[in-house]
């Protein structure tokens, strides 16, 4: 049947307030680009009149501006699950006018096919390509395209014209079976595919809209020194670890998290010739890895998403054929999955916004209230992987916050999944430790000098107490205090 097409501002129509909106995407990668924004309009129009307008949003990660911003803007969602970055959808989180719910991506596709959030009444889906027959090829990202496009009574596809659709091949598109009934999956290497190179729906609930836009890819700010050295430390424990037999010579599967300090990681391992030629299985595949790539260092790579800058995606496109032999896209549950993470042996490299002296990390929250992104793909490959690692510079805001605190504020990863951290001030080797141990072990390997003897001053206060964990529960939020009431964690005053 011939597939029926409308304009942007007809689909945007077919959404209702009250909706439960699949998108596809994981980050600003694969995102649909028109639609969202027509629906933004829609919303406001509504409640110029006195009419509530506002939908729950799904999504496989986080998304661009002209998704979470602009339909932030128009007051246009009423829940929001499972990740953010959008610096518009940030405030009306913290504001508390959209309910979040910060969740783990590997489970978002399975909780909405057990009907844990409801129906799903439209997915919007950017493609590269859409056939008659109902096939949808993704763009750059995947996340939950195959789920909500299966469930939604309504599939909106964004044939966004400026991806070429000869990325056909490059993706890898599956659904598990659900409990009871579900098998192993059966990846046993980074490159196995195990699906089609497509979504496939039924034609008849398909409606296109054309469009033409780039990726919103900015590129990632320059590595400095911190950022360098900190990627030095992580590659000469990578190092140790081989020459001392904790980790095979011929290397692992590494997973790394988004932003700058992953790329200075990447970037490290590429230059330093004692790390094998290596492969990547992550979520996020960043610009590093694509020159690394290029390099001959990075063996294959699969993804959820190619979260890469449009220069970087643009040279992609370019070469296609080069790098759908060395690139397959996957959807989230696979991506993330904690089963594949364990039985290849991954890596797991992800930043913590802060630790505190036992090992317990806070990946999402700043000061305990303020929601920053969100737990993203961390906990998936975290507890699975083949050694955990945390990495952070040691202060923020100009030196006035310790990333390593006597306590976490909020806590996402546990001391019981949390092996190795890492600053630019060196390697904390958790692994085997107590916690009177480990709290020595991260505050005189990673901490900044500055900190070091009032983190010292704590555990001491804290072994006073007795007690297989150290805790001082008067003062295990002084640092925060002295931030709150001053600015500055420096002007710590302790409880007596």
């Amino acid at each position: 049947m011939a597939l029926k097409f409308v304009s942007a501002e007809e689909a945007a129509k077919l959404v209702k307030h009250g909706y439960n909106v699949g998108f596809s995407g994981f980050t600003h990668a694969g995102c649909p680009k028109v639609v969202p924004g027509e629906i933004a309009k829609i919303a406001q129009q509504e409640h110029e009149k006195g009419n509530p307008f506002q939908i729950s949003v799904f999504t496989g990660a986080s998304t661009g501006d002209k998704l979470d911003g602009e339909l932030a803007r128009a007051k246009a969602v009423k829940f929001r699950t499972p990740y953010q970055t959008t610096k518009d959808m940030r405030n009306a989180i913290n504001n508390g006018e959209v309910q979040y719910c910060d969740l783990h991506l590997s489970t978002l596709a399975q909780d909405l096919r057990y009907g844990f959030y409801g129906n799903i009444d439209v997915a919007i889906i950017e493609a590269c390509d859409v056939t008659e027959d109902g096939e949808i090829v993704p763009t750059c990202g995947v996340g939950i395209s195959a789920t909500v496009a299966r469930m939604a009574k309504v599939v909106i596809v964004e044939l966004n014209r400026w991806n070429p659709k000869e990325m056909r091949g490059m993706h890898d598109i599956s659904e598990p079976l659900d409990a009871p009934r579900r098998r192993e999956i059966p990846i046993y290497e980074v490159q196995d595919r195990i699906g089609k190179d497509h979504i496939k729906v039924d034609p008849a609930k398909i409606v296109v809209v054309e469009s033409n836009v780039p990726n919103e890819g900015g590129a990632f700010a320059p590595v400095d020194e911190i950022t360098t050295k900190i990627g030095e430390n992580v590659v000469q424990f990578f190092v140790k670890e081989m020459e001392e037999g904790r980790m095979p010579k011929t290397f692992l599967p590494v997973q790394s998290g988004v932003g700058n300090i992953a790329n200075a990681v990447l970037a490290a391992m590429g230059t330093n010739k004692a790390i094998p030629d290596f492969e990547v299985y992550t979520e996020v595949i960043q610009d590093a890895v694509i020159g690394l790539m290029k390099e001959g260092r990075v063996k294959f790579a699969s993804g959820c998403s190619l979260t890469v800058s449009n220069e970087c995606v643009e040279k992609i496109y370019k070469d296609l054929d080069f790098f759908k032999e060395r690139i397959v896209l996957r959807p989230s549950e696979y991506s993330n999955n904690p089963e594949v993470v364990r039985r290849l042996g991954i890596i797991a490299i992800n930043t913590a916004i802060e630790a505190d002296i036992f090992g317990n990390i806070n990946s999402t929250h700043i000061m305990g209230t303020k929601m920053m992104n969100g737990i993203g793909g961390s906990g998936d490959f975290t507890r699975a992987s083949y050694v955990s690692i945390f990495v952070t510079p040691s202060t923020a805001k100009d030196g006035k916050i310790s990333s390593f605190v006597p306590m976490v504020s909020h806590e996402d990863h546990s001391e019981h999944s949390v092996k190795i951290i890492i600053s630019e001030y060196g390697v904390a080797d958790l692994r085997g430790k107590s916690p009177k141990e480990r709290a020595r072990e991260i505050i005189e390997k990673c901490a900044h000098p500055d900190y070091r003897p009032m983190l010292l001053e704590y555990l001491e206060m804290g072994e006073k107490q007795g007690g297989q964990t150290p805790v001082d529960l008067k003062n295990a939020f002084a640092f925060h205090e002295a931030f709150n009431e001053t600015g500055d964690m420096h002007n710590v005053k302790w409880r007596k």
